[in-house]
């Protein structure tokens, strides 16, 4: 009695290992574009609005709520200026968020938005935000950070308010800024 030939077997299991295997690394990039285009995930743009159509609506008030927090390794203090502001859609609003770095290095820091509810990102527009670049503060300096936005006229009904969020997390490793500055290790 003849042995089985398993080898096209074997063949088409390891095509489909490698092919699953690709996939996997194709999903991250995948998922972002998801994201950017559906407004899922609360991703809001990393590029500054205009606000060439923005036409204000009287009619409609939208809260709009204002949240930070460092990430756990970061030792700095980070919060906004005020906690919540009415708007009415297409009015540009400005705010500030306030950072500290209390320690006794240069740091480089670098904010990362959230927007919920995550449809509602589609419909935040940031013209200005301390976001678009990284932050380098001396050891126990303070900076007012500004954020200019407006939010879409063609905001949902069912939205009536929207909270943005931001963590800081600490980049100074990565950081060209740090470069030949005593910096703050955070223990990584």
């Amino acid at each position: 009695m003849q042995a089985p030939d398993h080898l096209p077997l074997l063949r088409k299991l390891l095509i489909i290992t490698v092919l699953m295997f690709g996939f996997g690394f194709a999903l991250v990039p995948l998922y972002d574009v998801f994201c950017d285009l559906t407004g899922l995930n609360g991703k809001t743009s990393t590029m500054a609005a205009t606000a060439d159509r923005a036409i204000k609506d009287q009619q409609r008030t939208i809260t709009i709520e204002f949240l930070a927090k460092p990430d756990p390794k970061m030792p700095w203090r980070f919060e906004p200026e005020i906690r919540q502001i009415q708007v009415h859609p297409g009015e540009i609003k400005v705010v500030h968020y306030a950072a500290e770095n209390p320690t006794s290095a240069l740091m480089v820091a670098q904010a990362v938005p959230s927007v919920s509810p995550g449809q509602a990102a589609l419909y935040f527009n940031k013209m200005e935000c301390f976001c678009f670049q990284r932050q380098t503060l001396k050891a126990g300096e303070k900076l007012m950070m500004p954020l200019q936005f407006y939010v879409d006229p063609a905001l949902p009904e069912q939205f009536s308010t929207i909270t943005l969020s931001y963590t800081m997390y600490d980049v100074t490793q990565h950081s060209p800024a740090a470069t030949g500055a005593a910096v703050y290790q955070t223990g990584k």
